[in-house]
Parts: C-alpha cells; structure tokens; sequence
C-alpha cells in the first residue's frame, strides 16, 4: 500500500481546481482529470505532502486547509491510503502555472460529472460536494 495526500482546491471564485493527467501510457490513469496532490515521501506527514506537491505542480504555498476524509483506493491493482483536504487560494486557472499534466481548468461542482476523473476522486468530489463543507455548488 503507498500513501496519498490531496486536496479539493478552489480558486477565488470558489470552483474546484482539477488539472487533466499527462496521455502517457507508462502513468495510471492517463487522459483523466486529477486534484492536486500526490505520494507522501518516507519521513513526512500528509500534511507536509500536500503543502510540498501543492508547491511543486502550481506554485502555491497553501497556508490554510482543513482535513475532509480518509479513503483506500485502488490504483489498478495496487491499493492507496488517500488523505484528502480541501482549501481555496486567492487564483484562477489562467492566473497558475501548471508544472506537471496538460492543462488546469476550474469547474462548479455541478459541473463534476462532465469530467473522468482518475482513480476514486469522482466518489471524492461527490461526497464533499454532498458534505457540509462544501463551498460552492
């Protein structure tokens, strides 16, 4: 099992941020939309995961967030622990640097269902979309 840490990130007009996966064969889930997030490194906390990768694929030092939930996934045949947290920074897409996939949008809510979303984040985004955190629909 590897660990996972990630984040429901929206931008200032309160829509999440996704960003679709490079179409490389040789990654899971090419062509599929994606949070922001990624494998916690030996020695670190989610947290500090998320505040690095967060860092690393748009630039951003995240200072605030909150912890949504917990999942197991299932990465084809290799099962993930998923932390999930979610957060809004004062950009919009166009305003970011996207330094890993092909392109970053931002989407309502409502929206998420137009969207093939890698591994379980489509199930991810339902439940927060359906949750009292949830920020905008």
């Amino acid at each position: 099992m590897f660990f996972v840490s990630t984040c429901l990130l929206f931008d200032k007009n309160d829509k999440l941020l996704i960003y679709l996966r490079d179409d490389k064969p040789t990654i899971s889930y090419p062509n599929h939309w994606d949070l922001f997030g990624g494998i916690i490194e030996d020695g670190e906390t989610p947290e500090q995961a998320l505040l690095r990768e967060i860092k690393e694929e748009i630039g951003v030092d995240l200072h605030t967030y909150s912890k949504f939930k917990e999942y197991i996934g299932d990465n084809e045949s290799k099962p993930n622990k998923k932390y999930v947290f979610y957060s809004r920074i004062n950009y919009l897409p166009e305003e970011l640097i996207l330094n890993e996939g092909q392109r970053l949008t931002s989407i309502g809510l409502n929206d998420r269902s137009n969207y093939k979303f890698a591994n379980i984040l489509g199930r991810i985004i339902d439940d927060f979309a359906n949750s009292e955190f949830v920020y905008s629909k």
